[in-house]
């Protein structure tokens, strides 16, 4: 079975989150909600609380198949601020998926991992200032990094993962059975 980390700090963009780890989830990937905080209960940009499964010194890379981060600027600044969080990034390009939606590129940035194409939120490009953003897809797969644009799109990133890691067939029953009519990639 695959296994995700899905990363989160204090002001994560909450219908992202939840959207991918649904998504995940009914594709069954086994997903950890992991928080930066010392706190079980992180709340979102939204003021909508999440509850974690685990803190973030408790991630092995070895246990999992890839790491997932929402966005939200909140979120994604701690995040990118946070020097575990870095080296676990970079320990994740190694051998690892790495997905970043909205914001979140950038933590991506800051660690040295962004693909050379990617997307994001169409504001945080010019904060993100890499070559290679792409404006015309809902998710872009470079290499082994994963992104997508936002909250309007966590459900597509979400079955792109699946698809990724558990099989196009799974993905498609998911998408059929979430009534969702398209999402290009």
């Amino acid at each position: 079975m695959a296994k995700v980390v899905v990363l989160i700090a204090t002001g994560f963009e909450e219908l992202e989150a939840v959207a991918l780890i649904d998504v995940m989830r009914r594709g069954g990937i086994e997903v950890d909600i992991v928080t930066i905080n010392n706190e079980r209960l992180v709340c979102g940009a939204n003021k909508i609380e999440i509850r974690t499964d685990l803190f973030l010194d408790q991630v092995e890379v070895d246990a999992y198949d890839m790491i997932v981060l929402p966005g939200g600027w909140g979120g994604t600044y701690a995040l990118a601020q946070n020097h575990q969080v870095i080296a676990l990034l970079q320990q994740f390009k190694l051998s690892k998926m790495i997905g970043a939606i909205c914001a979140a590129p950038y933590v991506l940035k800051q660690a040295g991992v962004l693909g050379e194409s990617y997307t994001c939120y169409p504001t945080a490009k010019d904060e993100i200032n890499h070559n290679g953003y792409r404006e015309d897809m809902q998710v872009v797969t470079d290499d082994n990094i994963m992104t997508s644009r936002g909250p309007g799109t966590a459900t597509c990133f979400g079955l792109a993962i699946v698809e990724k890691l558990i099989g196009k067939e799974t993905m498609e029953a998911i998408k059929d059975g979430m009534l969702l009519e398209h999402c290009n990639k």
